[in-house]
């Protein structure tokens, strides 16, 4: 079942390489992403699932993105023009760490692993369709829950990016109430309040996380976890919030 989880954005500009000289202005981001990963090392899971949005197709049917990762594997920044590349915790031993290259979402929560200086329970990864539907979302989330004693899930995922007229999807009106209503649901772990956010509306605001948190909402279910909002803020016109259950 779910003993713990960590909600934190995905932006590359989370790390400081990627950031360059606009490092500082992401500072209390990144800090309080590294304390929702301490609260994860302290639930000591027998399984991490790193859950994310997958890239945008490129013309397929099917993003090559969605699915599963296994320990190990790899992700890098050279898309965003900084030579780093990261993995997800540890492969077994004797096991290959070839295979597809991680989604951005999923290199970002590498790299929050390896930041924190993960060395508790396999790390997996799972990135799903961004225009996944509620209630697959859902049902993958107690597909996850099931799979171990103490599963727990770092769940990466930004919030609208439309709330300033500079913002990657210009400004709109209805983004910062959005960002508010995820944002408390987050906040609380308010599961019925997670699973009511509207797909069609976050897909017009460009909301990145909402499939990740209605998986996080599924994996919940009975698991009795309280939340705890750790930061919230909308730099460069993107929500992003990070939060915490135990």
């Amino acid at each position: 079942m779910l003993v713990a989880a960590a909600v934190c954005p995905c932006p590359p500009l989370l790390v400081p390489e990627v950031a360059a000289g606009a490092a500082p202005e992401l500072d209390a981001a990144r800090d309080a992403c590294l304390d929702a990963v301490g609260v994860l090392a302290a639930a000591r899971p027998d399984l991490l699932v790193v859950v994310g949005p997958g890239d945008e197709s490129s013309g397929s049917d099917e993003p090559p993105t969605v699915g599963p990762y296994p320990p190990g594997a790899h992700g890098t920044f050279r898309g965003v023009g900084v030579d780093l590349d990261v993995t997800l915790g540890h492969a077994p031993d004797g096991a290959t760490t070839a295979g597809r290259p991680l989604p951005q979402s999923l290199t970002v929560g590498a790299w929050l692993l390896g930041r924190a200086h993960w060395t508790g329970a396999p790390a997996e990864g799972l990135a799903l369709l961004p225009t996944a539907a509620p209630e697959d979302c859902a049902e993958a989330g107690r597909a996850v829950a099931g799979r171990a004693d103490r599963v727990a899930l770092l769940v990466m995922g930004d919030g609208s990016a439309c709330r300033t007229l500079k913002a990657p999807g210009y400004l709109d009106d209805r983004a910062a109430a959005f960002d508010a209503r995820a944002t408390e649901a987050l906040g609380s772990a308010d599961l019925d309040a997670i699973a009511a956010l509207d797909a069609a509306l976050a897909h017009e605001l460009k909301v990145a996380g909402r499939a990740p948190w209605q998986l996080l909402g599924g994996a919940a279910r009975d698991a009795g976890l309280a939340g705890r909002l750790l930061y919230e803020d909308a730099p460069y016109g993107v929500g992003y919030t990070v939060a915490a259950w135990s």
